[in-house]
């Protein structure tokens, strides 16, 4: 299992990091050892005074695929989920700067929370799907998914046609405005269409 994840894929993200809009999607991986699952806590890793949580709506591949038409990639995903891409943005900064690779900021160890997975049927409007993140009870990030750049589809068939999608593997589809960073003693709570799918400790 293999997690790949779309940067930039709001506007007004992009704008909050003083990053530019991209012409196509940016990529780039988690290794399956970023997983955090079961709602556990998130410890904060001793080589960054500067992790920034980031949510995002996840979807779970059911199906072996590669060079996938736009019109067919809703049939390589059937369910949907939840998931905060922590991001060690010290890291990333100085890597940034010198033109050099994320891995280290991005694809740590627990660096992939991630929620159960609901099927997509329940959802009415995939389009139009609205989820939030709250920090210690506070509205931190609001998010829909009709302000996307490139949509669920575009980007199956986009990753496909250079990574060979396989059942199991999570794309991280990109996360709206609002990231920052997290303390020790935060509780993150993550909902979908008003469903919490996420509440976990930062210790």
């Amino acid at each position: 299992m293999k997690i790949i994840a779309i940067g930039r894929n709001y506007a007004a993200h992009a704008n909050e990091l003083n990053n530019p809009i991209p012409e196509n999607p940016v990529i780039f991986l988690k290794p399956d050892t970023a997983v955090l699952k079961d709602n556990k806590p998130f410890y904060i890793p001793d080589f960054s005074s500067d992790i920034h949580y980031e949510l995002e709506v996840v979807l779970k591949i059911c199906k072996e695929g590669k060079h996938i038409s736009e019109k067919f990639a809703s049939k390589y995903y059937e369910e949907i989920g939840l998931g905060i891409d922590f991001t060690a943005r010290d890291i990333q900064s100085k890597h940034k700067e010198k033109g050099l690779p994320w891995e280290l900021a991005k694809a740590f160890d627990n660096s992939a929370a991630i929620s159960n997975f609901i099927p997509k049927s329940e959802i009415s409007d995939l389009h139009d799907l609205q989820f939030e993140l709250k920090v210690n009870g506070e509205s931190r990030q609001n998010g829909n998914t009709k302000n996307m750049l490139f949509s669920f589809d575009f980007i199956i068939s986009f990753v496909s046609r250079y990574i060979t999608l396989k059942k199991g593997d999570l794309i991280f589809t990109g996360t709206p405005e609002g990231v920052g960073r997290v303390l020790h003693g935060d509780k993150l709570e993550a909902s979908m269409e008003g469903i919490q799918l996420l509440s976990f400790d930062i210790k």
